[in-house]
């Protein structure tokens, strides 16, 4: 069985070009083995919006790393497998904003699954939000923690792989890197 990296973005406005906060649940052997969670300092303004979203906000991060800082600890964690978010294209996206906005280079694409994309072809009758797929499966959520979120997506991860799924014919590749 492969190696997935599910993660989860806080965002501390509507640029989603930095993060205020970042979960990873690292899923290996059928089971979630290792989960990191941080606060990010994004150096930017919050928006009123995201701090009642997620209840983050300028003073909560204080102190906290920012993302050079905690890219240095958490990238070994995401090239360890598969990335997998719920909705991966905003959290790559995020991501891939945050890598270039601080001139860091890593990797040209990444292969990818996404859970909300896994859940229409395997569950094409019900809703793929978050919140509903954690409900179906009996999933603890505390919606718009970074932590909570990436946990919740593993495990999501996980149903559809005890129910059959086949993830080799759900990954995709994203550039993080303009190829101009």
């Amino acid at each position: 069985m492969s190696c997935y990296v599910a993660f989860d973005v806080e965002t501390p406005n509507r640029m989603n070009n930095r993060m205020s906060a970042i979960g990873i649940a690292v899923v290996e052997d059928g089971r979630i083995a290792e989960e990191v969670y941080s606060l990010v300092d994004p150096e930017s303004g919050f928006d009123p919006f995201n701090v009642w979203l997620t209840g983050i906000s300028e003073e909560l991060v204080c102190g906290a790393p920012t993302f050079p800082e905690l890219w240095a600890r958490i990238e070994p964690l995401m090239c360890r497998g598969i990335l997998t978010a719920h909705n991966a294209v905003f959290d790559l996206g995020v991501l891939k904003r945050c890598l270039q906005g601080y001139g860091i280079r890593w990797k040209r694409s990444v292969p990818y699954l996404c859970t909300v994309q896994m859940g229409r072809r395997l569950l094409p009758n019900m809703s793929r939000r978050l919140d509903v797929l954690c409900s179906h499966y009996g999933i603890e959520l505390q919606h718009h923690h970074a932590g909570s979120d990436s946990r919740a997506c593993a495990q999501i991860l996980l149903r559809y792989l005890e129910g059959g799924a086949d993830p080799e014919q759900f990954i995709r590749s994203y550039a993080l890197e303009s190829t101009v």
